[in-house]
């Protein structure tokens, strides 16, 4: 697994930015070297604002939206229509915006899907989904994500893998259901750490002083049962992207100049 690499902005709306900027080259390349990409995407105030600035870029047309495939980390069991549905967020956020392969935008299943109420099962599926992506390059159940975007909460969550709970200590499958979050709404789907671990990057993007501890705990070595958010690595990159506030309580080792 890779080393940690920390980048500083002075604010959210710079950090969104930056990071729409990023994604943009990033996937490029991605698409320019072996003819396709996969994103796996993320909630949150912060990671919906990255969308919002990438739709609004001039370079997002770079990205050829037809040869991208995309997931996500993790999804609120609710209805489909629920605006706190991560996918109905980023659909109204970006997706719905640019000329994407529907067949290559891999959703998670909502409460009144073809699973009804069985978050298990939706867990099941998305595994399988997984599954039937994967390359045998990729030597598992599990595709090899070229970027993956995840957020965090203040406790050290990310996806919805909460500190001490069933899925912080799951190490078999690849997506498990996930019940009673602290935060509401209780019941979601998430891929786990394993399978984020099979990402050739990972992308922390947080804001925020209310995040601040976490950050600072994650990148001192915290153990991922406490700080699920510290086991969240890629296999060649993983970046935080933080803006000031976020990064407020790192020691010197990890403030580089703010941008």
């Amino acid at each position: 697994m890779s080393a940690p690499e920390v980048v500083v902005h002075a604010g959210p709306e710079l950090l969104a930015a930056a990071v729409a900027a990023r994604l943009v080259t990033r996937l490029v390349d991605v698409q320019a070297a072996k003819g396709s990409a996969s994103l796996v995407l993320t909630g949150g105030g912060t990671g919906i604002a990255i969308l919002k600035q990438l739709r609004d870029s001039p370079a997002r047309d770079a990205i050829d939206w037809s040869r991208l495939d995309l997931y996500w980390g993790d999804e609120r069991f609710v209805p489909a229509d629920d605006d706190e549905r991560n996918e109905k967020q980023a659909r109204e956020a970006l997706l719905d915006h640019v000329p994407v392969d529907p067949a290559r935008v891999h959703a998670m299943a909502a409460s009144d899907g073809p699973f009804g109420d069985d978050p298990d099962a939706a867990a099941a599926d998305y595994a399988r989904v997984l599954a039937q992506r994967a390359q045998p390059e990729d030597h598992g159940n599990v595709p090899t994500f070229d970027v993956t975007l995840l957020g965090l909460g203040g406790e050290g969550h990310t996806a919805s893998v909460f500190p001490e709970s069933p899925a912080v200590y799951e190490t078999e499958r690849p997506v498990v259901p996930v019940r009673n979050c602290p935060k509401p709404p209780p019941t979601r789907v998430s891929l786990t750490l394993p399978a984020i671990r099979r990402s050739a990057e990972v992308w922390l993007v947080t804001t925020g002083e209310a995040k601040a501890d976490a950050v600072a705990l994650a990148l001192a070595g915290a153990g991922e049962v406490q700080i699920p958010v510290a086991g969240a690595r890629g296999r060649r990159r993983t970046l935080w992207l933080l803006d000031r506030a976020a990064a407020g309580k790192l020691s010197k080792v990890y403030q580089p100049p703010v941008g």
